[in-house]
């Protein structure tokens, strides 16, 4: 990325770049001020030439680009997708000749266009493909961020003399020269303009007064000097050119024709070194653009916007058309309004939610009925948040608001603001937001209220109990069961919301069967695909709580599968954690990581902002002290900011069991009963686990005695092995006589049965603790050998050496395992050798984690050379196999 001021030579360096390019296929594109309202208008300048490549692509992203690029219809693609479609189709094109790729004018381009190829850019690797962007300073180059970065600077005080003598004809004064040195700061454009601001005497005998402009005020400022004494029909011809983005010679000198305005008038133009033109009309520069329309009396503007919509081909490009329309507007214009609402349901079609928004905004300016310009307001805020300009929504809804609002648009007002509270980091505010509006709704639309119960019951879920004056779960499950359906819920989502009311109102055993049945439905084929990327998150957190683990897992790995093939990055963060909290508790450390490590990079790319709950717990099982301390330092502010109760009681947990696996049990015991304080619908059953054999091994009978009957009503209600099995190895380490001999064979049979792994090696590692201690050597070693081969095996460290200083108090010589090969793979690097040996090829491998398959190929030969293997056949032969 090159960083720099206005005229400082960016795209003079492009430029040069491109010069030099030779043997490499060129791609460019330019922002312009203009088109920053239409979606995918920069990235379509980069792809366009490629498009014949285009049925190569793997289906989903063939289609995803289509769509986005209106070439074909279809659900709106997912950004992202339409992002690894670009990466994909730059790796195909150049595999056969490299590619060099320049985007001038970042700060300029479409917000879409900007984030997609900033996605594209960080997924760069192995593919022969080079992107360079050039941005101003003053640009908001958020996506472009953590880019190699190259800052364009001015030239020195010698070359700055040199080159503005070059520009100057005639004396100049040396006081002059020196003043006018210092104020360019080395800006070679400066350099050239600013001169020419000043008379043949300021120059030869004295300085103009200073200028408070910034330099690129100024500059524009000369640029807009130039421009006045130019013959007015000229100037007209130069605000065409302005307003018309893509530089089509063919349209401008239409729209000219339209005004009265013949070819002659370019020749003072293109005399006065501002614009050439030709096929394609280029600017000197875009400040030329700037300070031509900036110069422009509002009248001139929207005459020559009326020209530019009248000459625009309304069924090639509409959206430019409604643009120049809207824009040429004297006044409210319902016809205009209703061309705009189309061109938003087009861009919303292509993925384009912030040119959909802007759309959206300029209806509601141009509308004059009071009712349905609140309606457009609400419609725009809605794209706007989508869009992640909550602010701007903000904005509107107060517009929204200010009409005559009936019930359901009041009620949806609500809804959208409670989404975006949600969405921020002010957790605490989203449940009373969204319990408000689900109330409002419930005579209006039934499902939708429905609909948002259920997020609300999320929202609280997640705020859990830091903020005392957030509505709970108790609240939003009373309004739930005071809401009247007019029929029988059938929906998986309705089933989970009226089990979750019953948990509250009725206790954990009457709500059993109605949430096991929501959880059937989630796993269903005929899910909605909405749903699940909506609500499979909190299914999964629901068949946790009911101790299964089959469904849990079954659950979170539908929402990875269902986020993958959908494309939909948004949602594949939370899948991810989800999946990462399944693997790291049923002991699969290694998979764990290696969706830790995918799950950082998306969240980079997509700039997802979550609590790092997966690689904290992962930390903690692993017994990694300074890792996971580190963790903690920054995940506990990170998630009191936000409000999120939950992301507390799951870092306390993970001190809990990492103090535990260490042997420090006062420790363990006070992060678990802080863990325990967070959860709205009774403590987590997580830390009560931790909890209860703290507690025991610190003397605190009575605390922990507390904690078993809080798990017991849990288990219980649940049934199955997972759940009866905890119970057991839980009230096992409460006994003192030979009822915890058949407890602890209890709960190993029961978590024998289970994929709980990490559950199980804790239940032999314990019982052969209580053996040895009961006398009973010969037995304690087998459960004791038993744990610390599970643990070592898993990578549980800490629990694996209390297994193996367990052994040595036995009498029994153990050595310390070594670290397998494995660990020698990064995170990303085992996870591609684990699909390459499941027989995923490299595009089926790409397509899963977002990279191209050339990347794909670059990785395993690391892998390879790593594990001194020479052929996928011999990597199933590894561990990964």
């Amino acid at each position: 990325m090159l960083r720099g001021e206005a005229g400082v030579g960016k795209t003079a360096l492009l430029e040069y770049l491109l010069e030099r390019a030779g043997g490499f296929r060129v791609a460019r594109a330019v922002g312009v001020e203009s088109e920053m309202e239409l979606a995918f208008a920069g990235l379509h300048q980069v792809c366009a030439p490629f498009l014949g490549y285009l049925d190569r692509l793997p289906g989903p992203q063939r289609d995803a680009l289509a769509t986005a690029f209106g070439l074909s219809d279809g659900e709106p693609p997912d950004r992202f997708l339409v992002g690894l479609a670009a990466l994909s189709l730059e790796a195909e094109v150049a595999e056969g000749t490299p590619l060099v790729c320049v985007v001038d004018d970042v700060q300029w381009l479409d917000r879409v266009s900007a984030q997609t190829l900033a996605f594209v850019a960080r997924r760069l690797l192995a593919e022969r493909v080079a992107i360079v962007f050039a941005v101003r300073d003053q640009g908001d180059v958020g996506e472009l961020a953590g880019l190699d970065e190259l800052v364009v600077r001015g030239l020195s005080d010698t070359d700055a003399g040199a080159l503005l003598d070059s520009a100057i004809q005639g004396p100049v004064d040396d006081r002059v020269r020196q003043q006018i040195v210092a104020e360019s700061r080395g800006n070679p454009l400066a350099l050239l303009e600013l001169p020419r601001a000043l008379t043949p005497a300021e120059l030869a005998f004295g300085s103009a007064s200073p200028d408070p402009l910034p330099l690129a005020g100024r500059i524009e400022q000369g640029f807009a000097r130039r421009l006045a004494p130019l013959p007015g029909e000229t100037r007209r011809l130069l605000l065409v050119a302005a307003l018309e983005p893509v530089g089509d010679g063919a349209l401008l000198w239409r729209a000219a024709a339209r005004l009265g305005i013949g070819t002659g008038a370019a020749a003072a133009a293109e005399q006065a070194g501002l614009i050439e033109f030709g096929t394609r009309v280029r600017f000197r520069h875009p400040l030329v653009r700037s300070a031509t329309a900036r110069s422009a009396s509002p009248h001139d503007l929207q005459e020559v916007h009326r020209a530019l919509a009248d000459v625009t081909d309304a069924e090639q490009d509409p959206d430019r058309r409604a643009w120049h329309l809207a824009q040429a507007a004297v006044g409210p214009d319902e016809a205009v309004a209703d061309e705009l609402e189309r061109s938003a349901g087009r861009a919303q079609t292509r993925g384009g939610m912030a040119a959909a928004a802007a759309f959206l905004e300029e209806a509601t300016r141009l509308t004059l009925d009071p009712a349905r310009r609140a309606r457009r307001a609400l419609a725009a805020a809605q794209a706007k948040h989508a869009a992640g300009a909550s602010d701007a929504a903000l904005a509107l809804l107060d517009t929204a608001e200010a009409g005559p609002v009936d019930e359901l648009l009041h009620a949806r007002v609500d809804l959208l603001r409670a989404q975006i509270a949600a969405a921020s980091r002010r957790g605490d505010d989203a449940p009373p937001l969204l319990l408000r509006a689900a109330k409002q709704l419930e005579p209006l639309d039934i499902r939708l209220a429905r609909d948002t119960y259920l997020d609300a019951f999320a929202a609280a879920f997640l705020v859990g109990r830091p903020s005392r004056g957030a509505a709970g779960v108790a609240e939003v499950a009373r309004s739930v069961r005071e809401c009247c359906a007019t029929k029988p819920p059938t929906r998986a989502s309705d089933l989970l919301l009226d089990g979750l009311a019953l948990v509250v109102t009725e206790g954990r055993r009457a709500a059993v069967p109605k949430l096991r049945q929501a959880l059937q439905g989630f796993c269903s084929p005929d899910l909605p695909t909405e749903d699940g990327l909506r609500w499979l998150w909190l299914a999964g957190h629901v068949a946790h709580r009911l101790w299964d683990d089959e469904t849990w897992e079954a659950v979170c790995s539908l929402y990875v599968r269902l986020a993958r093939q959908t494309g939909a990055l948004a949602a594949l963060p939370i899948a991810l954690r989800s999946r990462i909290l399944v693997h790291a508790l049923t002991g699969e450390f290694d998979e764990a990581a290696a969706l830790t490590g995918e799950l950082d990079e998306v969240s980079e790319a997509t700039g997802t902002q979550l609590a790092r709950w997966g690689a904290l717990i992962i930390a903690a099982w692993r017994g990694r002290e300074a890792e996971a301390s580190e963790l903690l330092r920054r995940t506990i502010p990170d998630v009191l900011s936000r409000g999120e109760g939950m992301g507390l009681a799951v870092s306390y947990y993970a001190k809990a069991v990492l103090c535990n696996g260490r042997g420090r049990y006062s420790e363990a015991q006070s992060a678990a009963e802080t863990a325990c304080e967070y959860d709205d619908l009774g403590p987590l059953e997580w830390p009560l686990t931790e909890l209860i054999e703290a507690a025991a091994r610190t003397g605190q009978r009575e605390t922990a005695g507390v904690a078993l009957a809080w798990l017991s009503e849990s288990t219980q209600a649940s049934g199955t092995d997972w759940a009866l099995g905890i119970e057991a190895r839980s009230r096992a380490l409460l006994c003192d006589d030979d009822a915890a001999d058949s407890l602890y064979r209890e709960a190993i049979d029961r978590l024998g049965r289970t994929r709980m792994r990490v559950d199980l090696g804790r239940a032999h590692l314990v019982y052969g603790e209580w053996l040895r201690r009961a006398g009973r050597r010969l037995e304690a070693r087998k459960h004791l050998r038993v744990a610390y081969g599970m643990m070592s095996t898993i990578g549980a460290e800490s629990f694996a050496e209390r297994a193996r200083r367990e052994l040595v108090a036995t009498g029994e010589t153990v050595r310390k395992r070594a670290p397998e090969t494995r660990d020698e793979l990064t995170a990303q690097e085992g996870q591609i050798a684990r699909l390459a040996a499941q027989g995923m090829t490299n595009p089926e491998i790409g397509a899963e984690l977002f990279i191209s398959p050339r990347t794909v190929e670059w990785h395993l030969h690391k892998v390879f050379a790593k594990l001194a293997i020479e052929s996928r056949k011999e990597l199933r032969a590894t561990a990964f196999g």
